[in-house]
């Protein structure tokens, strides 16, 4: 489960909406100079997001610190269906295109039929989030209560007087 700790900032029968940091995972990184995403990053990076995740659970109010988590494979989901499916279909459909003798006096379908599939990719994502939008498992859930920092430790004197 991918994880993400916050701060409720208001809650609804059932979920909760969570404020987070986000931090670029570029400040760990040994390219981090050189390959450009850190810079683009750097924009973002201490911004604020706010996510709505289901609470079946706890009982939590505003200010509470939370952990909140998605499935790995909710993730892995996702990003197949946003990013592949479409470039599949384009690529698929602009090789047909390409192999189908044309009639036409400017030659191959290749640039209009890749666009189509591309498009067709596009309204498979559509119908996609549509038809899983109730889907629990694919929903951020509140995993448990976050450790609040607390204050600085106090000494404590080992010797007995």
């Amino acid at each position: 489960m991918i994880e993400e700790s916050g701060r409720v900032v208001a809650v609804e029968p059932g979920a909760v909406w969570v404020e987070t940091l986000r931090f670029s995972a570029c400040r760990d990184c040994s390219a981090r100079k050189g390959c450009g995403h850190g810079l683009m990053d750097s924009e973002r990076a201490g911004a604020r997001a706010r996510v709505r995740a289901l609470n079946p659970s706890l009982t939590l109010a505003v200010d509470d610190a939370v952990v909140v988590g998605i499935p790995e494979g909710a993730l892995l989901r996702g990003a197949v269906m946003l990013y592949l499916v479409p470039l599949l279909l384009m690529f698929v459909a602009a090789l047909a295109g390409s192999v189908v003798p044309s009639g036409l006096p400017g030659g191959d379908l290749a640039a209009p039929l890749g666009l189509a599939g591309l498009a067709v990719g596009f309204l498979v994502n559509r119908w996609y989030s549509h038809h899983h939008a109730r889907d629990t498992a694919l929903h951020p859930q509140v995993v448990r209560r976050a450790v609040a920092p607390t204050s600085a430790a106090q000494p404590v004197s080992l010797c007995h007087h």
